[in-house]
């Protein structure tokens, strides 16, 4: 809703309440709102430009005032204000309204409230109200401030002072517009007695401004007309205009004249009279604005005032009571002390107080008074505020006198008066009450001693409140705090901008400490350059208060918060001091700091307390008052720490300006790391941690300071100051670290004098003066050999103990000294300015030092050490950091080794030098030297003597002549012991003297890496050095110096022979170098031995291409044969005796090592050289001899560990043959014959089983020694290497007579049984295995008769696994004989050799199927009979693999024998004649063996199986049966094969057939070959059987079945198939077998018939067993499909069925019809039914129920023959058979029948019936 609705509302509600008193009131109010409804817009212009329509609008408003009415008039004053917030008033109504508010004020509390509102409104809406206007306004307001009505009162009071301020802020707007004009102006009066013209704004501030100042002063106001106004609301407007336009006044001089002839009077005269509260502290904040805004522009009234509260804040009530002085009140005083820490909290205020007074000679000194008033001040009442005992540490008598004699009072490190209080009181009191004193105070905290609202806010109070007692000492250290951080906060930006962040020339560093300020060297016109001076001045003057009180107040009992403001303003005025150039003040602060950080007491009290070694039971007062022996060990309390952070914080700031205060400093940090390393070292954890603060006898009495909270306060309570954390032991030692990493930053002059301080530091310490070098304490060198080392006990005396710190002597110099520790630190941290500046400014003092330390003997001898441990570190970087500069490098490489000897090389003749601590001494000098042959070696350019120097001053070795060292070789060669003789030694046996050989050692290694860098001289001398080192007693050196440094001399010398001019020269070293080592290769110590023997072939195989032959037939001859000889002495000198166990390796086991690295170098020296030199050398054939015969020996005489090197050194020889070339052809012939000699010796050798004689000169003792795979593997690869070199060499293949020993020599490695060290070959082959199949692979099979030789071996290798297999002898068995576990036990099985060797039989027949030679010579019959073997033994065979699944042997000999006979039987028949019959004949026999062993192979394993498995296994053997019918049965009839052979065959079909195990024939297996069924051959006429003998035969026995029912039936088919007319092919062949075969059938078939018959008549309704009823059914079906060859039957019971089988004799006719029936009967076709004619009239008459089955019949086609037909068995199940490999049975349209054997005995009773005419 709009202003203008709320008037219309207005003007309603005033003509509603005023329609029945106050008619005439709501007529004008309903005018008014005619008017407002008809034309808003033009009511409201009219109202503002004073129109006609104006007074009607008032009227009413008016009218209401007028009355007595208080709704109405709140009425009417509301539409009035609505009327003003419209500016709807006319400038000449607004008397009218100010008079009509004037008559209204009487009325209630509302309505002269909204006199206030409107007034307000009216005057900011109407600038033009001023002058008389504004008066009568601003008149009402100060009439109704002084209303009794407090709402009134303080409404009215917040209205003047807006109107007021509003006045104030119209004098800015006027300032800002146009100049006023001048009928605007009015002339004023000023106080001056002068006049000035000012707008009328700025009269109307003027004229109010003046009363105020007079109403306060209770004087008669000028423009206001007000008799009487409170002076506290007086001084409350002046000091709210005072606040608020304080700049308008500076600009208006008017103003300032009040301020300076009214204010500044009545506020002196105020403050002069007696105090009241509320009076007095409305005064004081008027003159904390005066001082803080208007001190320039009120200068002598500003020094008044300043001295009046400096005055006021000086006095002490009881001061004032003794002098009989008026007494201020103590709020007085706080009062000022609160105006006062607002005026120091104003830095820029400050520093202008000292320019305009203090700087001045006749100004008063009113910031030296303020200090010294502040100084005085907080020292007044000590102990009021008590003493914090954790300053001086924790575990420390305060009451007793210390070990200097100083009192403890001293332990608060206070130098100066403001302590005077403390050590009056202390030194006139008692024990008791110095205790009571130092723990009663009540402290300083803002939690105890502030207020929550400061007493000069506290605008409310009639009287003051309560105030602390130490509120008024809380005041005066933050004035001091104020004052120190203003000094900071302005020199600090300004120190950093000028000094650290100033332009920087091109090339100039950063500054990173940078030198104190030089102010004179700034621009002097320049105000910071003006107020920097004035710092510096005002510093330099008050230095002395500030420090004295800040001395004071840290050691009294302050909050943490206090305290870190206290310790913050230390710091403050430190870094001031230093900044500004100012040394004495910085200084005293400095030692101030030193002595809060780490008082004195504590580092003297660590000497006299001694740990309690049980804990104390009971506690005394004695104990309670400090008098007895500390509780705790003496150390740094929390607060103590927090000084030393900000010491090292305020050094570090000022490090690039300290110069000689260094000393000081560091000794105050060597003190704090004494106290927190040295003895914490050796305490407890638990009383290491009780030093922290809350340890006991530290608790302050300020909750807030540092004490032992438990977990829920500490939880509680908020952060602390960051410099209140870290302060641990390791936090303190990083910042001690980090003021040492400052000195990197340090210009030059500034790092000098703090390395000299450190110096200087310890020289003091170390007992010695730097300058000169003369010793003022020490301790004799023996002290270090004392039982008592650490110093537990020392001497306590004036001479061990330092004077200010208070540190002993002995027990920190034993322990280190602190300043050569930082020392080497430094020296690490400014690594460059020892190198690139000049020595005099870091490298000379330090070094200087540090040597002097060293050669002090009388020095303790951990300091000496801890001196030349820094050198050294020092020594070791400064090479690393060196520039590639020549010149540079020589100095100072030059520098550091001169300085380096002069700690390893002893003084000659100093018997004192060879102490522990020397030898110690020179041993860390070898390492630094090693250090530094190790990192920077190659960049040495000079001092190699020096180096040499060092190195011999530790080993003198006696030296051996050349010819000792040549003919070490014989000496040791002839000895005859088997104990090793140690090396000639030549140095001091003493355990120092050892390690420094040692360490020297290792230098003397890093000098060989740098040889190449060596003159030929420094070569000599190296090569003779590392002689000595080679005969040292210690083996690892003796080892390096043979093995790898004289190697690396070899390597520099032949590099430098490639310059000719300088060749003869180095050649001459080499030789000598390679002389020495040759002295090392016989060496007792086999690890010397070995090294010596590397580095010697070492040398011969890099430089080998570039040495003469003559050169080389002395490398041969002078050194490799002898060197042979003579470790092959020594290798066979004892024999190892393998039944006694040797733990670790045996002198024996290591020569066996020596001359098998021989071995191995002299076969790579040949074999890289051979062809290129050693060849053409024209005593080759000599050597080679000699070579090889030393292979042989080896071989044969050595241990067999070294016949593996022994024969590949051969190897490698040999096959280095391969790249000689043509003209050499002669010489490689003659080579590999000798080879093959010495081949066919070993071979004869491990034929033996290597027994061989040991030693041919003695009594033939014969040494049993297998030989191992590996040297078989050699072995072998030798002969393959010889054979490559010949077949190259010769280009033809060997004879067959050569070949023939080749394959002897093979089967017989092989075969060798006596290794004790055979490998698994069931999955794979072995190496050997491998090796031997590539050798014979290799032969050429060109020849006559070398196919047969390899068929034949290959055959004997597929045997192996079944005949050969064997378990070695395990020779870790604990008693020979002993049985090994089976699980433990190898077996060489050959597996892997068969399952290789069977697929190549038959690639190999395949090959050479058309050579008769291999059917001639027995070949082929090798091949089948091998196979033959593992298809007997089927799953007897062993497992074919051990992790994989290869089939079973006997599976892929089966496949291979099949392939073989496929082809093999057509191939003899093809080759007719070329092949004997007897070949032919055994040929055959091997052929039908075969097929023995598979048909009749025990397959009872088989039922473990399951019947998946079996119906796999059954279905793989139906392979035999088929290659029978197929492959075999075709060309069995074959004339040249025998008869008895097809007999044979059948003979394993009836047996095959069997179904019933415990059938008669049964019982004939494998060995029953040459037995003979009686039943069909004793009487082959006679086949008429007799019941009674039938049914004689007969039993109830139950008969198992066979497991392979189905293959049983299968070899029962094909016996019927074999006799049978189903095929046309080879019908003579087949003819002839058929005769042969079917008196075996006949017999199969009567066997089954007659035992059913004999067993059914004793079984009566008992059933038969399903395989008797199925075997029946099935020879009932067979018989009566089964159609013979006309006249086989005949043939097969004559006397030649061979003869007779193609064709018979005729039928005789004159035989009686008894006898020509049957005769003409046996010629047909179904002879076989006649002649069981008997057995089937039986069955066909059997009275009970036969065997019956279900079976197909075939469709109503005509019936096939017999040959396409497929074997059937019982019921509807089809038995396969051989054919079901060709023929499909289809069976749509069969029908299923039901068939007995009854019923077949009758059918074939009719077709025999039919056959013979009767049906």
């Amino acid at each position: 809703m709009s202003s203008l609705a709320f008037l219309v509302t207005e003007l309603q509600s005033l003509a509603s309440e005023s329609r029945r008193k106050h008619p005439e009131i709501r007529e004008a109010a309903e005018k008014s709102l005619a008017i407002l409804r008809s034309s808003p817009e033009q009511a409201i212009a009219s109202l503002a430009s004073d129109g006609a329509q104006s007074d009607d609008l008032l009227r009413p408003v008016f009218m209401g005032c007028a009355t007595k009415n208080a709704k109405v008039v709140a009425i009417s004053l509301g539409s009035l204000q609505r009327l003003i917030a419209l500016r709807a008033v006319p400038k000449s109504a607004v008397p009218s309204i100010i008079s009509t508010m004037s008559d209204a004020m009487s009325q209630g509390v509302d309505i002269q409230l909204r006199i206030l509102q409107t007034l307000v409104s009216l005057i900011t809406n109407f600038p033009s109200v001023h002058g008389d206007l504004l008066g009568e306004a601003l008149l009402l307001c100060f009439k109704l401030q002084d209303s009794r009505i407090a709402v009134v009162s303080s409404t009215a009071a917040a209205t003047l002072r807006q109107l007021v301020m509003f006045v104030f802020d119209k004098i800015g707007d006027e300032d800002r517009r146009s100049p006023v004009p001048a009928d605007a102006m009015s002339e004023v009066s000023l106080p001056n007695g002068s006049t000035a013209s000012l707008g009328p704004y700025a009269t109307d501030a003027y004229s109010v401004f003046e009363d105020l100042c007079l109403l306060a002063n209770v004087e008669r106001p000028h423009f206001l007309r007000l008799d009487y106004l409170h002076k506290t609301f007086a001084l409350e407007l002046i000091e709210s205009v005072l606040t608020n336009y304080h700049d308008l006044f500076r600009q208006h001089s008017e103003l300032l004249l009040l301020l300076q002839h009214h204010l500044c009077p009545l506020l002196l005269k105020s403050l002069s009279e007696r105090a009241v509260f509320p009076l007095t502290l409305r005064c004081f904040r008027v003159v904390f604005l005066l001082l803080k805004k208007f001190s320039f522009e009120l200068k002598t009234e500003a020094e008044v005032f300043f001295m009046l509260l400096i005055k006021i804040v000086s006095e002490d009530s009881e001061s004032s009571i003794l002098d009989h002085a008026e007494v201020r009140p103590p709020w007085m005083r706080v009062l000022a002390m609160e105006i006062m820490r607002g005026l120091c909290s104003d830095a820029e205020l400050i520093r202008n107080i000292w320019d305009r007074y203090d700087a001045r000679q006749s100004g008063a000194k009113v910031f030296t008074c303020l200090i010294s008033a502040l100084k005085r001040l907080v020292t007044e009442k000590p102990a009021l505020l008590g003493v914090c005992s954790q300053m001086s540490g924790v575990g420390v008598h305060h009451s007793a006198e210390g070990p200097g004699g100083s009192s403890s009072t001293s332990g608060y490190g206070l130098d100066v008066g403001g302590v005077a209080g403390i050590v009056a009181t202390a030194a006139s009191a008692t024990v008791s009450g110095v205790v009571g004193m130092i723990g009663s105070g009540t402290g300083l905290s803002i939690q105890q001693s502030g207020m929550k609202l400061q007493c000069i806010d506290q605008l409310d109070k009639a009287d003051s409140p309560l105030i602390p007692e130490t509120y008024i000492y809380l005041l005066a250290v933050q004035c001091i705090v104020s004052l120190s951080e203003g000094f900071a906060s302005f020199t600090g930006p300004l120190y950093t901008s000028i000094m650290v962040q100033r332009p920087r020339i091109a090339g100039e560093s950063v500054i990173h400490a940078p030198p104190a300020l030089d102010i004179s060297s700034l621009p002097p016109d320049d105000p910071a350059t003006i107020h920097l001076g004035i710092v510096r001045a005002m510093v330099e003057h008050g230095w002395p208060a500030l420090l004295a009180a800040l001395s004071f107040i840290i050691s009294t009992n302050l909050s943490d918060e206090l305290f870190i403001d206290v310790l913050t303003s230390y710091q403050a005025m430190t870094n001031v001091a230093g900044m500004l150039a100012l040394t004495t003040p910085r200084d005293a602060f400095f030692t101030s700091l030193s002595k809060f950080a780490v008082p004195s007491r504590v580092v003297s009290s660590l000497e006299s307390y001694i740990e309690p070694h049980t804990p104390r039971s009971s506690t005394s007062i004695t104990d309670n008052l400090g008098l007895t022996a500390p509780a705790v060990p003496p150390g740094l309390s929390e607060r103590n720490l927090v000084c030393l952070k900000v010491l090292i914080s305020s050094a570090l700031f000022l490090a690039g300006s300290l110069g000689e205060s260094w000393y000081s400093i560091l000794e105050a940090v060597q003190n704090a790391d004494y106290v927190l390393t040295l003895k914490g070292s050796q305490l407890p954890s638990s009383r290491r941690n009780s030093a922290i603060p809350g340890a006991a006898g530290t608790t302050s009495r300020v909750p807030s300071s540092a004490g032992a909270p438990d977990s829920a306060k500490a939880s509680s309570q908020p952060p602390r100051h960051p410099l209140l954390v870290d302060t641990d032991p390791e936090s303190i030692q990083l910042a001690i670290q980090r003021l040492f990493d400052a000195s990197k930053n340090l210009e030059d002059s500034a790092f000098q004098d703090f390395v000299r301080a450190l110096c200087r530091l310890s020289s003091e310490m170390v007992g010695m003066q730097s300058d000169t070098n003369k010793t003022l304490t020490g301790e004799p060198e023996g002290s270090d050999e004392l039982p008592n080392p650490g110093g537990l006990s020392p001497r306590v005396g004036v001479a061990h103990r330092r004077r200010v710190s208070g540190i002993h002597l002995p027990r920190t110099l034993r322990s280190g000294d602190f300043g050569i520790e930082r020392l080497g630190i430094v020296a690490m941290l400014n690594i460059h300015r020892l190198i690139y500046r000049p020595p005099e400014i870091a490298w000379d003092p330090m070094s200087t030092h540090l040597l002097s330390i060293i050669s002090l003997v009388s020095a303790p001898p951990a300091i000496r050490v801890q001196a030349a441990r820094v050198l050294d570190e020092c020594l070791v970087v400064i090479p690393r950091n060196l520039s590639p500069n020549q010149e540079l490098q020589a100095k100072v490489q030059r520098r550091v080794l001169d300085v380096l000897a002069k700690q390893i090389i002893p003084p000659p003749a100093d018997g004192i030098y060879n102490t522990s601590t020397n030898l110690e001494l020179r041993r860390m000098g070898l390492e630094t030297l090693h250090l530094i042959l190790q990192a920077s070696g190659h960049t040495l350019v000079v001092g190699w003597e020096t180096i040499f120097e060092m190195l011999g001053s530790v080993c003198k070795p006696a030296m051996l002549s050349r010819a000792d060292s040549i003919d070490s070789i014989s000496t040791i060669s002839i000895q005859d012991t088997s104990r090793p003789k140690p090396p000639p030694l030549g140095y001091n046996n003493e355990r120092g003297h050892t390690t420094l050989v040692k360490i020297a050692f290792q230098s003397m290694k890093l000098v060989c890496d740098s040889v190449s860098t060596l003159s030929p001289e420094h070569l000599r001398l190296c090569i003779a050095t590392l002689g000595h080192f080679g005969r040292q007693a210690e083996t690892n050196i003796a080892l390096t110096a043979a093995e790898s440094l004289l190697w690396s001399v070899s390597d520099s010398i032949q590099a430098k022979r490639k310059d000719a001019q300088i060749e003869p020269k180095y050649s001459e070293l080499w030789m000598f170098l390679l002389l020495e080592v040759l002295g090392l290769c016989t060496d007792a110590r086999p690890e010397v031995r070995v090294g010596a023997i590397q580095t010697l072939f070492r040398a011969m195989q890099l430089y080998g291409a570039t040495l003469s032959l003559d050169t080389w037939n002395d490398c041969m001859w002078r050194i490799t044969f002898p060197l042979l000889d003579a470790i092959s002495i020594e290798t066979r000198r004892v024999p190892l005796d393998p039944a006694v166990p040797s733990m670790g390796e045996t002198p024996e086991q290591a020569w066996d090592e020596s001359k098998s690295l021989s071995l191995q170098w002299i076969g790579t020296i040949i074999s890289e050289f051979l062809v290129s030199k050693i060849i053409r050398l024209q005593t080759f054939i000599d050597a080679w001899k000699v070579f090889v015969s030393h292979i042989k020996d080896t071989v044969l005489l050595d241990r067999r560990s070294l016949s593996t090197p022994a024969l590949q050194c051969l190897e490698k020889a040999v096959d280095s043959l391969l790249a000689a070339a043509d003209d050499l052809r002669p010489q490689v012939a003659e080579a590999w014959e000798y080879v093959w000699q010495a081949c066919n010796d070993i071979g004869v050798a491990i034929a033996q089983g290597g027994r061989l004689f040991l030693s041919p000169q003695q009594n033939a003792s014969v040494v049993h020694r297998p030989f191992t795979q590996d040297s078989l593997v050699a072995f072998i690869r030798v002969i393959g290497t010889t054979r490559r070199v010949s077949r190259q060499q010769a280009l033809t293949e060997w004879s067959l007579e050569r070949l023939t020993r080749l394959m002897e020599i093979l089967k017989g490695v092989m075969t060798y049984s006596d290794s004790p060290d055979y490998r698994p070959d069931i999955d794979g082959l072995t190496p050997l295995q491998a090796s031997i199949l590539e050798t014979v692979e290799s032969i050429e099979l060109t020849a006559p008769g070398v196919p047969s030789l390899v068929i034949r071996d290959l055959s004997e290798y597929v045997t192996l696994p079944f005949l050969a297999a064997f378990h070695p002898d395990q020779p870790g068995a604990a008693v020979p004989g002993t049985p090994v576990p089976a699980s433990a036990r190898k077996q060489v099985t050959y597996i892997g050799l068969s399952k290789k060797a069977m697929p190549s039989l038959v690639d190999m027949y395949l090959r050479f199927r058309d050579h008769t030679e291999i059917y001639e010579d027995g070949t082929l019959e090798a091949v089948l009979s091998a196979y033959s073997i593992p298809m007997k033994l089927k799953y007897d065979c062993p497992s074919p693999s051990k992790y994989g699944k290869d089939p079973p042997l006997w599976k892929t000999a089966t496949t291979c024998f099949l392939r073989i006979v496929t082809e093999c039987t057509g191939d003899v028949s093809r080759l007719g004649q070329c092949i004997s019959a007897a070949r032919v004949e055994a040929i055959w026999s091997r052929i039908i063996e075969g097929f023995r062993g598979g048909i009749l192979a025990d397959c009872s394993a088989a039922e473990a199986l399951s019947l998946e498995e079996q119906e796999v296994e059954e279905n793989f053997d139906l392979a035999l049966i088929s290659s029978l019918e197929v492959d075999l049965v075709p060309h069995l009839g074959n004339p040249r094969v025998p008869d008895y052979l097809i007999v044979k065959l059948a003979k394993v079909l009836h047996q095959g057939s069997q179904l019933l195990q415990n059938s008669s024939t049964s019982s004939v297996g494998l060995g029953d070959e040459d037995n003979t069924i009686e039943s069909a051959h004793t009487s082959r006429e006679s086949h008429e059987f007799q019941m009674s003998d039938i049914y004689s035969l007969g039993t109830t026995a139950v008969c198992s079945a066979v497991l392979r029912e189905r293959f049983s039936f299968w070899c029962l088919d094909l016996l019927f198939l074999i006799c049978s007319n189903v095929t046309s092919d080879h019908v003579e062949s087949r003819r002839r077998v058929a005769a042969l075969c079917l008196p075996s059938l006949l017999d199969r078939c009567q066997t089954t018939m007659v035992s059913y018959i004999a067993d059914e008549a004793l079984r009566g309704n008992l059933p038969f067993p399903r395989v008797r009823e199925d075997e029946l059914l099935h020879i009932l079906q067979r018989l009566l499909k089964l159609r013979l060859w006309p006249g086989t039957f005949w043939a097969a019971f004559s006397d030649a069925p061979t003869k007779y089988s193609a064709e018979q004799p005729l039928v005789d006719p004159s035989l009686p019809p008894s006898a020509l029936i049957p005769d003409i009967v046996r010629r047909s076709s179904v002879a076989h039914i006649f002649h069981f004619y008997t057995v089937l009239c039986e069955l066909s008459s059997v009275p009970r129920q036969t065997p019956s089955a279900w079976i197909l019949s075939p469709p109503s086609t005509p019936a096939p023959s017999i040959h396409g037909r497929v074997p059937e068995d019982k019921g509807t199940t089809h038995w396969p058979g051989p054919s079901t490999l060709t023929h499909k049975v289809d069976a749509i349209g069969h029908e299923v029948t039901v068939v007995d054997a009854r019923g077949l005995a009758r059918e074939c009773l009719r077709v025999l019936g039919a056959e013979i005419g009767a049906i």
